[in-house]
């Protein structure tokens, strides 16, 4: 009365199974990839602000307002010792026309931000601006910092 339906063997779980060994697992474990997808997240969420600082330029402080803009402007920078700057790479004053003619990618009517440190000689700033206007570019604008109430 006691007899099994599995036919005298030990436990049906093995069926299929030869000696006991394991069967291979062919799934993808993908905690450690998301582990090292935040991971970079994190680090790159941290570093973007600190590479976007350009030339240390101590710029002056005015009540004007912000700016939108859309695109990345074309930035000039003149700081306290009189050397000049496109984007981050220095420039003789003869060499800014040409270089912005160069790398203006909507002409004349790019928008070009010209920062003028504190300390600057106001006449430098100034004959970098004529020189950009006279070329013909149209967009172009002051950067300052926003007054702070005290």
């Amino acid at each position: 009365m006691g007899m099994s339906a599995q036919g005298g063997r030990g436990g049906g779980s093995r069926r299929g199974r030869r000696g006991g060994r394991k069967q291979l697992v062919s799934e993808i474990n993908v905690t450690p990839f998301v582990d090292v997808m935040l991971v970079l997240l994190i680090i790159f969420m941290v570093a973007a602000p600190l590479l976007t600082v350009g030339v240390p330029i101590d710029l002056p402080e005015t009540q004007a307002r912000a700016l939108n803009s859309e695109t990345q402007p074309i930035t000039v920078s003149v700081n306290s010792g009189g050397q000049i700057y496109l984007q981050e790479t220095e420039i003789a004053i003869d060499e800014v026309v040409a270089k912005l003619e160069a790398i203006a990618t909507t002409g004349y009517s790019e928008r070009i931000y010209v920062r003028g440190d504190t300390n600057a000689d106001y006449g430098t700033v100034m004959k970098v601006m004529a020189r950009i206007s006279a070329a013909g570019f149209t967009n172009l604008g002051l950067v300052t910092l926003q007054e702070q109430d005290s």
